[in-house]
C-alpha cells in the first residue's frame, strides 16, 4: 500500500493531500518529507537530504497554499498573511533562467534558484501553488465526497465525485448498498 493516498494531482495539490483525515500528517517528519519527495520524481529539484530546515520550509508552504486555494477555489480575495507569506518564500530564492545544451533535447531554458536547498524546495513549491491558484481551472478542483475524506483533486471527467475511486468510491458504493438494504435480511 502506498503511503499517500492521492499522488498524480497538480503539485500544489498533492502537496495539500500530505494531510489526509484520520491520518495525520504524512510529512511531519525528515522520512516522511523524503518518501514523499521520491513520489515525486522529476517534479522538484532533487534534495540530498532532507533536514528540519526543508520540512520546515514545505510546511511553511503548505500553511500558505490552504487558505489561498480556498480563496481561489471561491473566487474571494485570498488572506493577507498567506499570500504575504507565499511572496516571502518565492523571494527568498528568486528564480534566473539558465540555458542548456543537451543532444537528446537541444536548447533548453529552464528556471533556476540558486538558494539553499530548503529555500530552493520552498519555492519550488510555492510556484506550483501560484500555478494552480491563477490557473481558471482552480474554479473546478474537488474535495473527495466520501465522508471521511478531505483529499483534493483536479478532475479529467467533470463526474468525477471521489479522490480513488478503488478507494473512497467502493467504500461509498458499499455504504449506499448497505443503506438500501438495511433491515431486509431481519
Amino acid at each position: 500500500m502506498n503511503l499517500f493516498p492521492l499522488l498524480g494531482e497538480p503539485l500544489a495539490l498533492d502537496l495539500l493531500n500530505t494531510r489526509p483525515s484520520g491520518a495525520g500528517d504524512l510529512i511531519a517528519d525528515r522520512a516522511g518529507l523524503a518518501a514523499w519527495l521520491a513520489e515525486e520524481p522529476g517534479r522538484l529539484s532533487r534534495v540530498a537530504e532532507v533536514g528540519e530546515a526543508e520540512v520546515a520550509a514545505v510546511h511553511a508552504v503548505r500553511e500558505a497554499a490552504g487558505p489561498l486555494l480556498a480563496a481561489a477555489r471561491r473566487g474571494e480575495r485570498p488572506p493577507p498573511g498567506a499570500l504575504a507569506a507565499l511572496n516571502g518564500i518565492l523571494a527568498a530564492a528568486p528564480a534566473r533562467t539558465e540555458l542548456a545544451w543537451t543532444a537528446l533535447t537541444g536548447m533548453t531554458a529552464a528556471p533556476y534558484r540558486e538558494a539553499a536547498p530548503a529555500q530552493r524546495l520552498a519555492a519550488e513549491l510555492a510556484e506550483a501553488v501560484v500555478e494552480l491558484v491563477t490557473d481558471p481551472r482552480v474554479m473546478a478542483v474537488r474535495e473527495c465526497e466520501a465522508p471521511d475524506c478531505v483529499l483534493l483533486f483536479l478532475p479529467a471527467h467533470p463526474r468525477r465525485r471521489w479522490c480513488v475511486a478503488s478507494a473512497c468510491g467502493n467504500r461509498a458504493r458499499v455504504a449506499r448498498y448497505y443503506a438500501r438494504h438495511k433491515g431486509e435480511g431481519a
